[in-house]
């Protein structure tokens, strides 16, 4: 795993110790850097259920102007320090270590150009996610929120703010975008 382009491009990512996470691979990363092109530049960005940070950092280095991490396991959390120090990012990254529902119980200060939600499978935590920002203050107008997922986890969410607009797959990666109802309609 490493950082696809950018100010980092080609530094190698430390992976989260065991089992407990499944980053994103470098194909579908860049694959879905490739769909979201000069969108990221300035953006802020929001990594839910981080894992190594993978996603957020490689936003980073493309020139989001912000990344804030949100990860439950303290290994992980780690992993995603070591990372930002490796790839001298970490002045424009925030990371919080708890629950990602906890963080998600309010609205941020500021709305998020880009929500990336990779959580572990199986346990439709993507719906609960998908369902909490659902809502204005989480994404700007122009905003998307990007769900990674197992295709077999796939299905119909109800969601009034936000409108399903795409999906890629990828082998077993799903990758399904949502981006506010007024801009979808506006397209």
């Amino acid at each position: 795993m490493r950082v696809i382009a950018g100010s980092a491009r080609g530094i190698r990512l430390a992976s989260v110790p065991g089992e407990t996470t499944r980053p994103i691979t470098d194909r579908v990363k860049e694959s879905l850097f490739g769909i979201l092109g000069s969108f990221v530049v300035g953006a802020r960005v929001l990594d839910l259920f981080a894992g190594t940070g993978s996603v957020g950092i490689e936003a980073l280095s493309r020139g989001a102007r912000e990344a804030v991490f949100v990860e439950q396991s303290r290994r992980a959390v780690a992993t995603i320090r070591r990372n930002l120090a490796a790839t001298r990012l970490a002045d424009r990254a925030r990371v919080i270590t708890g629950d990602v529902f906890a963080y998600l119980s309010r609205p941020p200060a500021e709305p998020f150009d880009l929500i990336y939600i990779a959580p572990p499978q199986y346990q439709r935590l993507w719906v609960r996610a998908l369902q909490a920002i659902d809502r204005p203050g989480f994404l700007t107008p122009d905003g998307m929120a990007i769900v990674q997922i197992y295709p077999k986890e796939d299905e119909p969410v109800p969601l009034q703010y936000l409108e399903r607009t795409g999906e890629r797959r990828y082998g077993s990666t799903l990758l399904v975008f949502y981006e506010p109802r007024d801009r979808a309609e506006a397209t």
